[in-house]
C-alpha cells in the first residue's frame, strides 16, 4: 500500500514537473504574443479602474447631489415637482434617470418615479418605472412588489395585483411590511370571493406577527371570514 501511495505521489510530481516544463516552453516560444496579451490585460484593468475612478464614481456622486432636492420634494408629497422640477437648480427624478444611466442613483430614481406616479394616479407609468427598478436588500424588494400590487389593484387587475402582493410577502421576512402586505393579500381574497384563502392569510398574521400594527386588531378580520355555525 505504501509503495502504491509513493508511486502515485511520484507520478503526480512527474506530471507537475512536465507541466512546468511545457508552460516554460510555451512562454519561451510565444514570448512576444504573451507579453502583448499581458499588455492588453493591463490596459483593460487600467481602463476599468480609470472608468470607475474618473467616470462612474464621479457620475454617481453628481447624480446623488442632483437628486437631493427631488427627494426633499418627495418627502413633502410634492410628487409632480419631484419628478420634473424640484427647484433650486436641481433636476427631478426623470432627468436623473435619463442623464445618469447605469448609476445606482438612476436605478433608485426609477423607484422614486414609480411611487410618484402611483400617488399621482398614473398607474401604468408607475408600473413601468417600478419594473425598471432593480431592487436589492431585505426591504426594497418588498416595497417594490407591494407598490406594483397597488398599481395593478388600481387598474382593476386582481390577478396581477395578487401576484405582486404575494411576491412582496415572499420577498423576505419583515415585521412591519410582511404583515401589511399579507393583509392586502387577505383583503383581495375577500374581494374575489375567497374567504377561506383570506382566513389563511389573516391567521398567518395572528400567528407570526401578533405584535405588528396589523396583528393587534386582526381578530375582527378573522371573525369576518370565519364560517358561521
Amino acid at each position: 500500500m505504501a509503495k502504491r501511495k509513493q508511486a502515485a505521489k511520484d507520478e503526480v510530481l512527474v506530471d507537475v514537473v512536465e507541466a512546468r516544463g511545457n508552460f516554460q516552453d510555451l512562454v519561451d516560444n510565444n514570448r512576444n504574443l504573451i507579453l502583448g496579451g499581458l499588455a492588453v490585460i493591463v490596459l483593460v484593468v487600467g481602463g476599468w479602474f480609470a472608468y470607475n475612478q474618473f467616470y462612474k464614481i464621479p457620475r454617481q456622486t453628481e447624480a446623488v447631489e442632483q437628486m437631493y432636492q427631488a427627494q426633499v420634494q418627495f418627502e413633502r408629497d410634492s410628487f409632480a415637482l419631484a419628478l420634473t422640477n424640484p427647484g433650486g437648480g436641481y433636476i427631478g427624478f426623470l432627468d436623473v434617470i435619463d442623464n445618469y444611466k447605469g448609476t445606482p442613483a438612476a436605478n433608485l430614481a426609477n423607484y422614486y418615479a414609480g411611487i410618484c406616479y402611483l400617488n399621482l394616479g398614473q398607474y401604468e407609468a408607475a408600473i413601468s418605472y417600478l419594473k425598471d427598478f432593480k431592487a436589492k436588500g431585505d426591504v426594497l424588494p418588498i416595497t417594490k412588489n407591494g407598490a406594483l400590487g397597488d398599481a395593478y389593484a388600481e387598474l382593476n387587475d386582481p390577478t396581477q395585483a395578487m401576484n405582486y402582493y404575494q411576491k412582496a410577502v415572499n420577498s423576505s421576512e419583515n415585521d412591519l411590511l410582511t404583515p401589511y402586505y399579507l393583509k392586502k393579500v387577505a383583503m383581495l381574497h375577500e374581494k374575489n370571493g375567497k374567504p377561506a384563502e383570506a382566513l389563511k392569510a389573516y391567521e398567518r398574521i395572528k400567528k407570526d406577527y401578533p405584535n405588528s400594527a396589523d396583528g393587534r386588531d386582526i381578530d375582527k378580520y378573522i371573525v369576518r371570514v370565519t364560517p358561521k355555525g
